[in-house]
């Protein structure tokens, strides 16, 4: 029922949207685009005929916005870097901190965390499946002068391709509307472990004339699917280490078994909106209020399916088509009044409900015991946020407590920053958060007997402080020590090796320091990024490589009077031995084994990029020395990285 009511509440919102644009609108737009009619910059291909002008020629670049959930703008990039070299790959963001598994569209391994949160509720769990699931801080909204749209394409492995396609177009200066679809499908080199994925997205942000009311907008279907493996057998590791020629075409190796699947599905209606109670061409006035409404909805569900049971995961109840789906419905509304005063700052104060159900759709008994089926509750909370600029210091926070329901919940983040010139800005952040953990951890049902549970642990705590140096000159260096306490993980027991989640009685501390430089002479380049990482954790819970380091020794020029850059290189990335986490399929989610160290092997990849007008063109030989260095490499115990392999893919912008 509140599914419907909220899908007709959107659906409202949007016509009133469209009934808001006049029967004028075609001399509405002509203004618009008439007001963009600044320096001439070339977009797309520039050119234009004797007696008509191009409108995407006379469009600025800057003049095309995107726009987070949090309204902070940027504008559309298209130039290339060695920043959108590392940016381009599935999850298109830099994964200096992430291990990818041999097939594109699999999990990822960590190898550094970040306790940074601002979260309040426990989070749905089969968090290895969660890397490609766009939450509501990957949603952008946008404001285009012309119909703008961006082509992804990158190979796959064996057989297939992933896609990334978006278009967005403002139909008024008031209204804009948004589409893109990402889609995966890859074969991959080893058995059975093929990935199919797709996220559409679909966004529409709307002001008034007077933009006193704007209105962000956003649905979003996701259906993630892998084949699992469970990894190579036992016995066919050493056929993997040996190098032998007979086994280089790692689809005769032998995994743990070939008739499972994973899938993640899920869809999100969302809309944040806000009404200026002052005029905006007051807001140069001593204060200025308004007040915001936030209204979600989320519906997702996890299955892991097997035609035969294996003893991998031990016994179970049934001999076959095991199948065991998990569900998460989650309704969120927050109301919030914003005041800012040129004396005081900016301040805010919330109030929010969260009505959550997850679940299965039977209880299990289990030894006598009785495991239930849901986790189902309204939970209410309060919070606020304040920021100041004084002269060039300026200070922000946020915070944020459950009141009331099942899960108690509180946060603290503190912010202050100074531009020491204009070259360099140094930062210190204070963050403590305290958080039930996630609900698989609290509850979890399958067919295998193992992976069945309720458990009543405590809240997991953090601290963390963080000092931050950002400067063109100097470098990029950040600096963090965290604490956590009752760190809720999931291990291997060594007498059975079977899964089951446990919690820290110990505290744990971690310091975390990357620095970050790109050193620079003539046309030659040097990006380097190292990462030093130090854990205190008497239980060796939270296991992280000691050092993670990339470096890329590059050349870049333009040719061809300036109609083609040209940038390529070798990209070097390694990090040291440490007790790497393994990958359990049945829950989708990383656990911890001390039986093991792995790493200390390198990857050298050799790449050359181009930029042709709007296309950038990207051609990488990845982990080439793999035949040379050793068979050594794996993304997770019994899970080997990837080999050498050649791929290709583009970048297209098109600005009508």
């Amino acid at each position: 029922m509140k599914q419907k009511i909220l899908i007709f509440f959107l659906l409202s919102v949007f016509h009133f949207g469209y009934a808001q644009v006049s029967p004028n609108r075609k001399l509405e737009k002509e203004k618009y685009e008439q007001s963009q009619l600044n320096d001439t910059l070339s977009i797309g291909s520039g050119r234009s005929t004797t007696n008509t002008i191009s409108k995407a020629a006379v469009a600025k670049v800057q003049d095309y916005l995107i726009i987070s959930h949090k309204r902070d703008t940027v504008h559309v990039d298209t130039t290339l870097s060695i920043k959108k070299e590392y940016k381009f790959n599935y999850l298109r963001r830099d994964n200096f901190e992430l291990l990818p598994f041999s097939n594109v569209g699999q999990t990822y391994n960590k190898l550094a965390y970040d306790f940074h949160s601002d979260k309040l509720m426990p989070l749905f769990g089969a968090r290895g499946r969660h890397f490609n699931y766009m939450e509501i801080e990957d949603i952008n909204y946008y404001r285009v002068p012309t119909p703008f749209t961006e082509l992804y394409y990158k190979t796959a492995f064996s057989q297939g391709q992933q896609v990334d396609a978006f278009f967005t177009v403002n139909t008024s200066p008031q209204l804009n509307i948004s589409l893109a679809y990402k889609g995966l499908r890859s074969l991959g080199k080893y058995q059975h472990i093929l990935t199919s994925t797709g996220n559409f997205r679909f966004t529409t942000s709307y002001n008034t004339k007077d933009k006193r009311y704007t209105a962000n907008a956003h649905f979003v279907a996701q259906d993630l699917m892998n084949e699992e493996n469970g990894g190579l057998k036992e016995d066919n590791v050493a056929y993997f280490e040996a190098g032998d020629p007979e086994f280089t075409d790692r689809g005769v190796l032998e995994v743990n078994f070939e008739d499972a699947e994973s899938i993640l599905k899920g869809k999100r209606f969302h809309l944040d909106h806000q009404y200026s109670i002052t005029k905006p061409k007051d807001s140069l006035a001593t204060n200025t209020l308004s007040v915001g409404h936030i209204i979600s909805f989320e519906d997702k569900f996890f299955q892991f399916d097997q035609d035969i049971e294996t003893d991998y995961f031990g016994e179970s109840f049934r001999a076959s088509n095991l199948k065991k789906r998990v569900t998460l419905e989650n309704f969120y509304n927050q109301v919030h009044v914003d005041y800012a005063n040129k004396t005081l700052g900016a301040l805010q104060f919330n109030v929010s409900h969260n009505g959550y159900n997850y679940g299965y759709d039977n209880v299990v008994i289990l030894d006598e015991n009785r495991i239930t089926n849901r986790i189902k509750g309204q939970v209410l909370a309060l919070g606020g946020a304040y920021s100041k600029t004084f002269k060039k210091f300026h200070i922000e926070g946020e915070i944020g407590a459950n009141i009331s329901g099942d899960f108690n919940g509180n946060f603290l983040t503190a912010k202050a920053s100074y531009p020491m010139n204009e070259h360099a800005v140094i930062s210190a952040t204070i963050n403590t958060n305290s958080k039930a953990p996630n609900y698989n951890f609290q509850l979890y049902q399958n067919d295998y007997i193992n992976y069945n549970w309720q458990n009543d642990f405590n809240n997991t705590k953090t601290q963390e402080i963080e000092f931050q140096l950002q400067s063109n000159k100097i470098a990029d260096v950040s600096l963090s020590f965290s604490s956590i306490d009752d760190y809720t993980y999931f291990k291997s027991n060594p007498t059975d090796s079977l899964i089951k989640p446990y919690q820290n009685n110990a505290t744990i501390n971690y310091l975390k320091l990357k620095v970050e430089k790109d050193i620079k002479y003539k046309k030659i380049g040097l990006y380097n990024t190292i990462l030093y990482q130090n854990v205190k954790d008497d239980n060796n819970t939270l296991n992280v490589p000691e050092i993670v380091m990339r470096n890329t020794l590059y050349y870049a020029n333009t040719f061809f009077n300036n109609e083609l850059f040209l940038q390529t290189g070798i990209t070097f990335s390694y990090f040291s031995k440490y007790y790497m986490n393994g990958y359990d399929p049945v829950l989708a989610e990383l656990y911890v084994q001390d039986q093991k160290e792995y790493g200390a092997f390198p990857r050298v990849d050799f790449f050359i990029n181009a930029k042709i007008r709007q296309a950038r063109i990207y051609l990488k030989a990845e982990h080439f020395n793999s035949a040379w260095t050793g068979y050594d490499y794996y993304a997770a115990p019994n899970y080997p990285y990837r080999d050498f392999t050649v791929r290709f893919g583009v970048v297209w912008n098109f600005f009508l």
